[in-house]
């Protein structure tokens, strides 16, 4: 199985759609899309999304199905080095990687800047939805693995967000989640592909094959969005 983690198009966050360069994107992104030959797509319930997804959809001709756990982290806030509030996810690099030891999987909750209990509970929320969906993949997660329950061999498109696509790449590819915001970009209409490399009958484990690709957006002279990006992006 391949997954194509998507994030929407160019946003317009105060109205929760895309912008008109966001509907570009999302053209060209259905065009790729539809040299995927993708079998089924889900996306989340916020509308930004939809609109993104919306092009696809009528491209293809495929059904949807909205879930809402892949909407945009809510309430992970902390604060920044001026005390002001900030999602989580855009805590300063130089912070998260400035600790000795590095955080882990295990203990970054613990410490701040991300000791909002919100944030505990939001990855674990993320985490037990994750592993749901994939059971019904048929991929059931056992420790770091996942066992294979039965064959699957399609491919599914799913529209999301930043925030919460950098936190389910962190649960699926077994990573400390500050190191994966701090990073890791995803561009608006960025396409992130894990295959589920499976090297026996029994077991598969998730493998990215590309993270934050925006091959579509240049096969149509498009320019990159730079939102998400804080500073010094040219």
């Amino acid at each position: 199985m391949r997954i194509y983690i998507i994030r929407h198009a160019d946003p317009d966050y105060e109205n929760d759609t895309i912008t008109p360069r966001g509907h570009l994107e999302a053209k060209a992104l259905a065009q790729r899309m539809l040299r995927e030959n993708i079998d089924s797509i889900y996306c989340s319930p916020l509308q930004r999304a939809q609109h993104t997804m919306n092009y696809t959809r009528e491209l293809i001709g495929l059904p949807f199905e909205t879930q809402d756990w892949l909407a945009e982290i809510q309430n992970w806030q902390t604060l920044d080095t001026k005390g002001r509030p900030i999602p989580a996810w855009n805590v300063d690099g130089e912070i998260i990687r400035g600790r000795m030891p590095l955080l882990t999987s295990d203990n970054f909750h613990e410490a701040e800047p991300f000791s909002n209990p919100a944030i505990r509970q939001g990855f674990a929320e993320i985490r037990s939805h994750s592993d749901r969906f994939m059971e019904e993949m048929g991929f059931r997660r056992e420790g770091g693995r996942y066992r294979i329950l039965k064959p699957n061999e399609r491919k599914i498109a799913v529209f999301c967000h930043m925030g919460f696509a950098l936190a389910w790449l962190a649960h699926l590819l077994e990573m400390p989640l500050p190191l994966l915001w701090s990073g890791f970009w995803l561009a608006p209409s960025s396409v992130t592909t894990i295959l589920m490399d499976t090297r026996s009958e029994q077991w598969a484990v998730p493998r990215c094959l590309g993270i934050g690709d925006v091959s579509h957006l240049y096969d149509t002279k498009l320019p990159v969005s730079r939102q998400g990006i804080i500073a010094n992006f040219y």
